[in-house]
């Protein structure tokens, strides 16, 4: 479900070998590679065919992913836990440097329910590898989303004051609690290089925080 963790040192470097490779080639190989290789990718790509019809746009600090499916008993019943394929995933900048809000709505015309972490990996504008972020300690609370409702989680992460250019994150992979299908939102999140900074990269449950 989760991309496998390695530094932003070896990202860093990963993303450099690759835009060198790529120098003198067409401009639009960096783009080819957002729908590559990661480990979440790879074991999520089951979710690609199921996520075709989506529409995926970012417009300033906001980028949105959206999904919707019918749901069966006209918004009436319970569904369970909320399922990839019915929810829509958007993202913004917080308030304060160094946090990202995710908000899931519910596209599936009935009710479910999402309690825990969403799995969050960071890829670089290489396309390959991904740091995955660690669990809070905050408790996860239980959240009941009626059709077209949200919820929101945030993602903390180190500001970059070293001066140097840091490591462009271009895409989260995000997977919503009890799910394995994930869902790519664009972003444009600049971490400094540093093998410290990895801890550092945090998410809270979801349904906590400003909602």
């Amino acid at each position: 479900m989760r991309a496998q963790k390695i530094t932003l040192a070896t990202l860093a470097l990963v993303a450099g070998l690759s835009l060198t490779a790529c120098q003198g080639g067409d401009d639009n190989a960096a783009s080819g590679n957002d729908s590559g290789s990661s480990s979440s990718s790879s074991e999520n790509s089951g979710d690609n065919s199921s996520a075709s019809g989506s529409n995926a746009s970012s417009t300033g600090d906001k980028s949105t992913i959206t999904e919707s499916a019918e749901g069966s008993g006209g918004g009436q019943i319970s569904t369970g836990t909320c399922k990839t394929s019915n929810l829509s995933v958007s993202g913004t900048h917080g308030m304060g440097e160094g946090t990202f809000t995710v908000a899931f709505k519910n596209t599936g015309g009935d009710v479910c329910t999402l309690k825990g972490f969403p799995g969050v990996d960071l890829k670089a504008d290489s396309g390959k590898g991904a740091l995955s972020a660690e669990r809070s300690k905050l408790a996860a609370p239980a959240v009941t989303l009626k059709a077209d409702e949200e919820t929101r989680f945030t993602l903390h992460y180190p500001r970059n004051d070293t001066g140097g250019s840091g490591l462009d994150i271009v895409t989260l992979v995000v997977t919503p609690p009890n799910e394995t299908h994930s869902k790519n939102l664009p972003v444009s999140i600049n971490l400094p290089v540093s093998d410290s900074a990895v801890g550092a990269v945090t998410v809270d449950p979801v349904g906590t925080g400003k909602q």
